[in-house]
């Protein structure tokens, strides 16, 4: 990878040749520290706004294409997409704030043919931001995390120990909302009386989510649960539960801490390849 694409603090074993590229992206460096100062600047003025982070999974189930996370019985959903309403699902996924995308050019004309609109920030600016702990360090007492119940109680059990504490720059994320770790996108209307009480009843300042597809069809509306910042930084949720494939982007330096006597059979792993371990 050539030296405009990296990311302070992290490592990027990501194959893909665009990283090698310099026409892929224009200003890397110069639009980070502009993603930076704009989440900063959205929550000390505490004004609500929504990141989408889209990826090609994404592309797959607004198409209805079915594939990998997108296909029926898979992840997001346990019916086909004959029996929702996608067109709902696309609708929805219009009406967020800003929007993240891997600047893989693939990605990028997925992304414009589905949401019809150039990309806000590269999705590469949440990972690497989770994986430098420039987030958790930054936001420290104001940070929440949104994404699959057992992930969430992993990275809560994970911070009951100091060195995990230590790593990631804070005591405790200030609010865990759990959301269906399976088939989340069924039911648009069950889901949001699942997460509607729990936004409403939390306290952070700004959220890190990873919610799968189901973020399409909801995640613009978490605006109305509860004024605050939500960004969506996908396999961020992995690293903070010590389960991310250390060749998913700038993921390479991220140490996957691990309990000795925990059950990881709950957890719905994406590709996990034991990569850095350290047992606590």
């Amino acid at each position: 990878m050539i030296h405009k694409y990296t990311i302070p603090g992290t490592v990027n074993l990501d194959g893909h040749k665009c990283f090698n590229n310099p026409d892929t992206y224009d200003d890397f460096h110069g639009d980070l520290i502009k993603f930076q100062t704009n989440l900063i600047d959205l929550v000390d003025n505490k004004v609500s706004a929504t990141f989408y982070k889209f990826g090609d999974g994404d592309y797959r189930f607004l198409k209805g294409i079915s594939v990998g996370s997108a296909k029926p019985g898979n992840r997001a959903l346990s019916k086909p997409y004959s029996e929702i309403n996608l067109e709902l699902h696309n609708n929805n996924a219009q009406k967020c704030d800003y929007y993240t995308c891997e600047i893989y050019p693939e990605n990028r004309k997925e992304f414009r043919e589905v949401i019809k609109r150039e990309i806000d920030y590269p999705a590469e600016y949440g990972y690497g931001l989770v994986g430098n702990k420039w987030l958790t360090k930054t936001f420290k007492g104001k940070i929440g995390v949104i994404g699959a119940q057992p992930k969430l109680e992993l990275i809560q059990k994970l911070l009951e120990y100091n060195e995990y504490k230590d790593y990631l720059g804070l005591d405790k994320f200030e609010d865990y909302i759990y959301f269906p770790q399976k088939f989340a996108a069924d039911n648009l209307d069950k889901l949001e009386t699942i997460i509607k009480p729990q936004l409403e009843r939390s306290t952070a300042d700004i959220f890190l989510l990873g919610i799968g597809h189901a973020k399409s069809g909801i995640l613009y509306k978490f605006k109305q649960f509860k004024s605050v910042v939500y960004l969506d930084v996908g396999g961020g949720i992995d690293m903070l539960a010590g389960c991310i494939n250390t060749k998913r982007p700038y993921a390479g330096a991220w140490i996957n801490f691990r309990l000795r006597n925990f059950d990881y059979s709950t957890i719905d792993y994406m590709n996990y390849n034991k990569g850095n371990e350290k047992y606590l």
